[in-house]
C-alpha cells in the first residue's frame, strides 16, 4: 500500500483533540503520521501549540502507526536534549519514529534570548546539530566546539537501530546540503513544480533513504467552505523565504496574512471540494518520486475531513488499485 500519512498540527489543534484525531486517522485508513514542534503557532486565529515531545509519547502508545517530528536544534533545544528525546521514543516504539532535522523560525527560537543567526549560519549549525545527535544516538560520549557547544555528552537510553535522521528542506540548494547527511527528505508542496525539484536534486547528489512530501489540503463539501477554511486558517502561513523564516511573533504574521489573496493561499494549499482532484494530486507527488505524502488539512475540525478521505481517496491507494496503474 503507498504510505499516505497524517499530518497533526500542534498550532491548530489542542493536544487532547489531535490525540483523537490522530487515531480518527489510523481507524480510517491512513498509514503513518507526523507532527509540527512549534512554541508558538502561525497566528493567533490557530491559537495552539501543544509540546510535541510529550505528545509523541501518548500518540505513538495509542496507534501503531510510524510517526515523525519536524523539529529545530541548535537554539531552543540543545541538540543533546533533542538527540535524548529521540532516543527514548526510538527505544519505547522500535522502528516507529524519524525526525525532520530544520534549521528552524524565528518565531520559535527567539525566546532564549539569543540572536537569530543568517541563513548560512543556521544551515551550517543545522549539520553540526545533525552530527552530534547522529553520534549520540550511536553511544558515542561526544564534545563538540563550534557553533553550538556540547560537552562530553552521552545518550544512554537509545534504540538499537538508530531512528532515521530525515533533512527538512524547501529549495533544492538545502536539498542537496542535505543530501551529504540526511537519511531521508521531507518537503512541503509548492506550486510549478518546486517540491519534486527538491527531491530530484537530493537523489541526483546522493540522497538516500525516504522522501516525504507534506501535502496542506483544504477539502469540504462545497467549494466556498473549503476556500473559506484555507483562508482562515492558512493565510498567515503562505510566505517563503526569508518572510517565514525571519518573522518573529504572531501578531507579524497575523498583520502580514492580512494582505494574502486568495490566490496566494491556494498556491500553497490544494483546495477543492472534489475528492478526486486531491486524490490526482497525492497521485501526481508519488509520480514526482516521492515515497510518501503527508496529508495536512488545514481546517480544525479534522473529523470529516478524515472521514471523507478514509472513504474517497485512501482506498484508492491500496496495492489492488495502484497494480493497475501504468509505470511509465
Amino acid at each position: 500500500m503507498a504510505i499516505i500519512g497524517f499530518h497533526c498540527s500542534h498550532e491548530q489543534i489542542a493536544p487532547s483533540q489531535l490525540l483523537e484525531d490522530v487515531k480518527h486517522a489510523e481507524a480510517a485508513g491512513f498509514t503513518a503520521a507526523m507532527c509540527s514542534d512549534h512554541l508558538e503557532p502561525w497566528s493567533t486565529d490557530q491559537g495552539q501549540s501543544g509540546y510535541a515531545w510529550s505528545w509523541l509519547g501518548a500518540a505513538l502508545n495509542a496507534t501503531r502507526l510510524p510517526f515523525g517530528v519536524v523539529t529545530a536544534p541548535g537554539q531552543r533545544y540543545h541538540p543533546a536534549i533533542t538527540a535524548q528525546a529521540i532516543g527514548t521514543l526510538g527505544e519505547m516504539f522500535p522502528g516507529r519514529f524519524w525526525a525532520a532535522l530544520g534549521s528552524g523560525e524565528a518565531v520559535n527560537e527567539h525566546v532564549t534570548g539569543d540572536g537569530w543567526p543568517r541563513k548560512e549560519l543556521r544551515d551550517q549549525r543545522l549539520v553540526e546539530c545533525a552530527d552530534v545527535i547522529r553520534r549520540l544516538l550511536d553511544g558515542e560520549r561526544v564534545s563538540h566546539d563550534g557553533l553550538i557547544t556540547v560537552d562530553r555528552a552521552k545518550v544512554w537510553s537509545r534504540p538499537s537501530t538508530r531512528p532515521g535522521l530525515v533533512a527538512a528542506a524547501v529549495s533544492t540548494q538545502t536539498a542537496v546540503r542535505a543530501a551529504t547527511w540526511a537519511d531521508g527528505l521531507i518537503t512541503v508542496n509548492q506550486q510549478e513544480g518546486a517540491d519534486r525539484r527538491a527531491v530530484e536534486a537530493y537523489r541526483e547528489h546522493g540522497g538516500r533513504g525516504p522522501a516525504r512530501l507534506q501535502l496542506h489540503v483544504s477539502w469540504a463539501p462545497s467549494e466556498d467552505e473549503a476556500l473559506d477554511i484555507a483562508m482562515r486558517q492558512w493565510r498567515s502561513n503562505v510566505f517563503g523565504s526569508p518572510v517565514a523564516w525571519d518573522t518573529d511573533s504572531v501578531e507579524a504574521f497575523d498583520e502580514l496574512g492580512r494582505h494574502a489573496t486568495e490566490e496566494d493561499v491556494r498556491r500553497s494549499v490544494h483546495v477543492s471540494a472534489d475528492l478526486e482532484s486531491h486524490a490526482a494530486r497525492i497521485r501526481q507527488a508519488f509520480d514526482d518520486g516521492f515515497d510518501a505524502v503527508m496529508v495536512h488539512f488545514v481546517g480544525t475540525d479534522q473529523s470529516p475531513f478524515i472521514e471523507a478521505f478514509g472513504a474517497g481517496v485512501l482506498p484508492q491507494f491500496t496495492t489492488a488499485n495502484l497494480s493497475g496503474r501504468s509505470t511509465s
